[in-house]
C-alpha cells in the first residue's frame, strides 16, 4: 500500500471516529473555531492597517517624510510647498518626491448628479507617474495639468455607473470647473490607509493652503539611513522657515524622520498599531487555551482508546502509523475548526471595525475614513499556517501517548482501558496550563476595563451629559461677516426657545475635537526664558458658553456681546503667569497666533476651571478664551446646546431652526458631546470590549477542559469510588475528594498564572501608557474568577460521583 492510500485510509478512519463521537467533535471544533477565528479577525485588521502593500510599482522603495517636534510622541507629516520644492530640487537620494494634501471633504456638483460631499486630494503632477499607477480608463494627472480631475474606480461605479463617457465630462469641485480625464484602477485608494479618496485634482496656486504629505522613492542602492542623513542637512531649510513664521525657539530642536511607506500612510496605524499588537497577544493566549483544551479532551479520549491501540500494535501496526493516525484526526479537527473560524473571522473583523468607529468620528483622523478588511493572500496564508500549527500542537499529546502505548498492559485489565500515572499527570498539567493562561486573560480584561472606567470618570472640566454639538458650513452661504454675526445671534436666541433646550452658545473648537489654534503670549511683568516658552491654546467662545458646558467660572465675568479686547483664561495659565494671584484686569499680548494677523493686547475679564480640549489623557494646557463675536464678525462655527432631555431628541428642531434663520448654510455635523468624548477613547473601548470577550471565552474553554477531565476521571474511578463508599465514605467525602482535586489543579494554575499576569501587566504598560499599575485588583479578579469557574465546572462530576451506588459499581466491575 503506497503512502497516498495509507493517508486516504487514515483520513476515512478519522472521519468515522469523529462521526462516532459527535459531542466531542462539536466541542473540539467550536473551541478551535473560536481561537482561530479570533486570531484571524485581529490579524485581518493588522494586515489591512500595517502589512498590505500599496498597489503601486516597487512599494518597498517608498518612504514617508516626517518632522518631529520636541515632546511629541510621533512625527507630523505636513510640509509647506516651499519645503517640498527645496527637497525635490536639492536631494540626491530620491528618484522621485511626490506631494499630496491630506484627504478632505470637497463639494462636487455637475450635470447628471446632485451636489454632494466627496473625499478629495490635491496632488503634484508627478504623483501618479512616479508611483507607477496606471489608469483604468483615460489618463491620470500630468505636470502641465490645471483644470482637470481624476476620479476613483468606486466613484466611477457608484456615481457614473461605469459609463466610459465620463471622460471629458465637466464637474464643479469647490466652485472650480474641472474636466474628468481618467479613472484610477480599482485597487488604488490613495496613500492613506483608512481613507478612500473619490477625486484627485492637480495642485496649483488655487489649491487649499493646507500642509502637504511628502513621500519619496529611494534610488536603487540607497538605504533609508543614507537618505535620512542627507535629508537631515536639507531639513535646516524647514527649521529656518518655521522659525521665521512662528518665532518658536523649540523649532530649532525639531528633527526630520523617514519611515518605510510601502504599506501606505496611516494615522489609524499610528493610533491603533500598538493596541492591535496587544490584542494579538490576547487572542494568541485564547488560541493556546483552545489548543490545550482540545489536547486534554483528545488525551482523555485516547485513554479510552488505549485498548484499541494495543490491539492494533499487537496485530503489527507500527508506532509511527499510530502517531500518523492520531495526527490525522487532529489535523481534520483543526481543518474543520479553521473553516468555521474563517467564517467567524469574516464577521468578527467587521465587528472590530464597528467597535472602533461606533458610528462616530474618530478624533484626530482624516475624514471620511474607511477600513476595508477584505481577506487577501496574507490572511489566507495566516489561516493555513495557524490551522497546521494548531493541529500539530494539540495533536502532540495524544500522538505521544499513542507512540508510548504498551499493548500488554491494557489487554490484561479485563477490558478496562489502562492509564499510566504519567498520562494522568500530563492531563492535569494541560488543565493547569489552561488555568494559568485564563488567569492572565482575565487579569488583562480587568486591567483594560479599569483603565476605560478611569478615563470615563476623569474630570474633563465640563459636563458631558445632555449636550448637543453641531458644526455649520457658511463658506458658500453668501453671507458677509456682519450679516453672519447678526444671523448667529438670532440663531442662539431661537435655539434657547426650543422646548427642552436650557442654554446655547458658540465655540471653536469643540471639546476634545482635536487641536485648535495656538499662539505665544507675553505678560507684562513676567520674564520667561526662551527655552520655557510654549504655545498657548486658543478658543473662541460666545456668551453663556461656560454655563452651557458646565465649566465653573472661578473669578470675573463671562463674555458679553460687544467684547473685542476681552479674554478669559483658565486656571493653568493663571497659575503659571500670575503665580496663583488674581489675573482679573491684567493685560496679555498674543505675539503670534494661528488665526491672528498681528500681536494684539487683551484684558483678562474672567478665569475658569481647567478643561480638556485636545487630549483626554494629558494635563490641561494653558488656555485663553477669546470672544467669538468681535470686529463685526463671528469667529466660531460650532454651536453647543445644553438640554433637559436626550440631546438627540432636539436634533430635528435644531436643523429646522438653522434652516429658518440661515437658509443657505448647511449643518455639516451634529452629535452628542458624550459621543465625541467616547470617540477620543476608541482604542481603550476596543481593547476593553475585546479583552472582556476573550477573557470570557478563555474561561469558558478552561471550564470545559476542567469539566471534561473531572468527568472522565469520575467515569474511570467508578470502581474506586464504589469501594470507598462501601468502606464507609460518605457523599460529602467523595465531594471533597473531587473538589479537592479540582482545587489543586486550579491552585497550581494560579501559581503559574499570577506571575504570568504580573509580567504581562508590565509588558503591556510598555506598549500602552497610563494603564493603572498601582493595584493588584485585576489579578485578584482573574484569580477569584477562575476559582469560581472551577467550582462550577467541578459541581457536575462531584454530584455524579456522590451518587454512585457501591453495589452497582462493584457488580459492574
Amino acid at each position: 500500500m503506497n503512502t497516498f492510500e495509507q493517508l486516504s485510509q487514515d483520513a476515512r478512519y478519522a472521519l468515522r471516529m469523529l462521526r462516532r463521537t459527535p459531542g466531542f467533535t462539536v466541542v473540539a471544533v467550536l473551541s478551535l473555531a473560536l481561537g482561530i477565528g479570533a486570531n484571524t479577525a485581529v490579524f485581518s485588521l493588522i494586515n489591512t492597517l500595517m502589512l498590505r502593500l500599496l498597489p503601486v510599482e516597487r512599494p518597498e522603495q517608498l518612504v514617508e517624510l516626517l518632522q518631529k517636534y520636541p515632546g511629541e510622541p510621533r512625527g507630523n507629516g505636513y510640509w509647506s510647498p516651499q519645503s517640498y520644492a527645496h527637497y525635490r530640487d536639492n536631494n540626491h537620494v530620491f528618484s522621485a518626491l511626490i506631494a499630496a494634501s491630506p484627504p478632505s471633504r470637497v463639494n462636487i456638483r455637475g450635470e447628471g448628479f446632485d451636489a454632494r460631499l466627496a473625499s478629495g486630494e490635491y496632488v503634484t503632477g508627478n504623483f501618479f507617474s512616479d508611483l507607477g499607477v496606471k489608469p483604468a480608463i483615460g489618463r491620470l494627472i500630468r505636470a502641465e495639468d490645471q483644470a482637470v480631475a481624476v476620479v476613483s474606480w468606486a466613484c466611477w461605479k457608484n456615481w457614473f455607473n461605469l459609463d466610459p463617457a465620463i471622460l471629458g465630462k465637466r464637474i464643479i469641485v469647490e466652485d472650480q470647473p474641472v474636466t474628468i480625464v481618467g479613472v484610477t484602477p480599482r485597487a488604488f485608494f490613495g496613500l492613506l490607509v483608512g481613507t478612500r479618496t473619490d477625486v484627485w485634482l492637480p495642485r496649483n496656486n488655487n489649491s487649499p493652503s493646507a500642509g502637504l504629505i511628502l513621500m519619496g522613492r529611494l534610488k536603487p542602492g540607497v538605504s533609508i539611513e543614507q537618505a535620512r542623513a542627507e535629508m537631515t542637512v536639507l531639513y535646516r531649510f524647514t527649521i529656518e522657515e518655521r522659525f521665521r513664521n512662528g518665532k518658536d525657539p523649540l523649532t530649532r530642536q525639531m528633527r526630520i524622520e523617514l519611515e518605510p511607506a510601502g504599506a501606505g500612510l496611516s494615522l489609524l496605524r499610528d493610533n491603533l498599531g500598538q493596541p492591535l499588537e496587544v490584542l494579538m497577544a490576547l487572542v494568541g493566549l485564547l488560541l493556546a487555551i483552545a489548543c490545550t483544551n482540545v489536547a486534554s479532551l483528545l488525551l482523555a479520549r485516547g485513554a479510552s482508546r488505549s485498548g484499541e491501540m494495543a490491539v492494533r500494535v499487537s496485530l503489527g501496526a507500527g508506532r509511527l502509523r499510530l502517531v500518523r493516525q492520531v495526527l490525522t484526526e487532529s489535523l481534520m479537527l483543526s481543518a474543520a475548526g479553521s473553516l468555521l473560524g474563517i467564517g467567524f473571522a469574516y464577521f468578527g473583523a467587521r465587528a472590530l471595525v464597528r467597535i472602533m468607529t461606533s458610528g462616530r468620528q474618530i478624533i484626530g483622523l482624516p475624514q471620511p475614513f474607511e477600513i476595508d478588511v477584505q481577506p487577501d493572500a496574507h490572511v489566507l496564508l495566516f489561516s493555513v499556517a495557524i490551522a497546521l500549527l494548531t493541529g500539530v500542537l494539540f495533536g502532540l499529546a495524544p500522538a505521544w501517548a499513542a507512540f508510548t502505548s504498551r499493548p500488554a498492559s491494557p489487554l490484561r485489565e479485563s477490558g478496562r482501558a489502562g492509564e499510566t500515572r504519567l498520562r494522568r499527570l500530563f492531563g492535569k498539567a494541560l488543565v493547569v496550563a489552561q488555568v494559568a493562561w485564563s488567569v492572565a486573560l482575565l487579569s488583562a480584561a480587568g486591567l483594560f476595563v479599569r483603565n476605560l472606567a478611569n478615563l470615563r470618570h476623569v474630570d474633563l472640566g465640563f459636563r458631558r451629559d445632555h449636550v448637543l454639538l453641531g458644526t455649520l458650513d457658511p463658506s458658500r452661504g453668501g453671507y458677509n461677516d456682519e450679516q453672519l454675526s447678526g444671523a448667529y445671534q438670532e440663531l442662539l436666541a431661537r435655539f434657547q426657545a426650543i422646548p427642552g433646550v436650557r442654554s446655547a452658545s458658540l465655540c471653536a473648537p469643540t471639546p476634545l475635537s482635536g487641536a485648535g489654534a495656538s499662539g505665544f503670549v507675553s505678560v507684562q511683568g513676567f520674564e520667561e526664558k526662551p527655552e520655557d516658552r510654549r504655545y498657548i491654546s486658543l478658543s473662541w467662545v460666545a456668551p453663556k458658553y461656560f454655563e452651557t458646558l458646565g465649566t465653573p467660572l472661578l473669578a470675573g465675568r463671562d463674555f458679553k456681546i460687544g467684547d473685542s479686547q476681552a479674554a478669559i483664561v483658565n486656571l493653568a495659565l493663571a497659575r503659571y503667569y500670575f503665580a496663583g494671584g488674581d489675573p482679573i484686569g491684567k493685560h496679555i499680548t498674543l505675539d503670534h497666533a494661528t488665526g491672528t494677523r498681528e500681536p494684539r493686547s487683551y484684558e483678562i475679564v474672567g478665569m475658569v476651571a481647567d478643561a480638556k480640549y485636545y487630549e483626554i489623557r494629558e494635563p490641561t494646557p494653558r488656555t485663553i478664551y477669546l470672544p467669538a463675536f468681535q470686529d463685526g464678525g463671528v469667529l466660531a462655527q460650532n454651536f453647543v446646546l445644553r438640554t433637559n432631555v436626550d440631546p438627540t431628541a432636539v436634533m430635528g428642531d435644531v436643523r429646522r431652526t438653522v434652516g429658518a434663520v440661515l437658509k443657505t448654510v448647511p449643518v455639516a455635523r451634529i452629535t452628542a458631546l458624550s459621543d465625541q468624548v467616547d470617540a477620543t477613547i476608541v482604542t481603550e473601548r476596543l481593547i476593553a470590549a475585546l479583552s472582556e470577550l476573550f477573557g470570557g471565552l478563555g474561561s469558558l474553554l478552561a471550564a470545559i477542559g476542567l469539566y471534561g477531565l473531572l468527568a472522565y476521571t469520575v467515569a474511570r474511578r467508578i470502581r474506586e469510588i464504589g469501594i470507598r463508599m462501601a468502606l464507609g465514605a460518605t457523599p460529602a467525602n467523595v465531594n471533597r475528594m473531587i473538589f479537592g482535586e479540582a482545587l489543586g489543579m486550579v491552585l497550581a494554575g494560579l501559581a503559574l498564572g499570577v506571575p504570568l499576569a504580573l509580567w504581562g501587566k508590565s509588558f503591556v504598560a510598555i506598549l500602552m501608557h497610563d494603564l493603572p499599575q498601582d493595584s493588584v485588583a485585576p489579578i485578584a479578579f482573574g484569580a477569584l474568577g477562575m476559582i469560581a469557574i472551577t467550582f462550577m465546572a467541578a459541581y457536575g462530576p462531584a454530584r455524579r460521583a456522590a451518587r454512585v451506588d457501591p453495589m452497582e459499581a462493584l457488580r459492574h466491575e
